[in-house]
């Protein structure tokens, strides 16, 4: 009886420490109208910000060092978040294509946090890790100059059985 009464006097301090945790992952509907300084609060600081026309910005939270989740929320003018979504995604993957530049592709998707540089100083892979019943993860191939050589999907080194040693920035 008493180790009942430890174990859910237990449960009722950890579920909010828990259910807080996890709020602060991701943007949720209640958030939409809150301010940047809100939004601060409860995300922490965004990986990057992007500006927008007509004063609007995007605030990106990639989450996770090889995390599969990239958030855009999108302020207007008065700082207040109108939308979010999560950009990686097939839909999102789709947009990109060779010709393109660095800039154009964080523009879509945001950061890569997986990078490697080939040989020869022949540019550099960004890879990204995303939700899917495989084990793909999207790369993109630049040139030493920043612009899309090409796109696609493989296999992710857990799959293969690698390692995640990899430059990472």
């Amino acid at each position: 009886m008493a180790r009942t009464v430890r174990l859910r006097s237990w449960a009722l301090f950890i579920a909010p420490l828990w259910v807080s945790a996890c709020a602060s992952y991701a943007p949720n509907a209640s958030m939409v109208g809150q301010s940047g300084d809100q939004i601060r609060v409860q995300l922490g600081e965004p990986g990057r910000i992007i500006p927008q026309e007509r004063g609007q910005v995007i605030w990106v939270y990639p989450r996770g060092p090889y995390g599969f989740h990239t958030y855009f929320l999108y302020f207007d003018i008065h700082n207040k978040l109108v939308a979010y979504e999560q950009v990686l995604k097939s839909e999102s993957f789709a947009k990109i294509v060779p010709g393109m530049t660095q800039y154009e592709v964080e523009r879509h998707i945001g950061p890569s946090r997986i990078r490697y540089v080939l040989a020869r100083e022949r540019g550099e892979v960004h890879s990204y890790r995303f939700e899917t019943p495989f084990c793909d993860w999207f790369q993109v191939e630049y040139t030493p100059t920043g612009v899309v050589r090409a796109v696609g999907f493989s296999v992710s080194p857990e799959c293969r059985g690698g390692s995640w040693d990899l430059l990472e920035y």
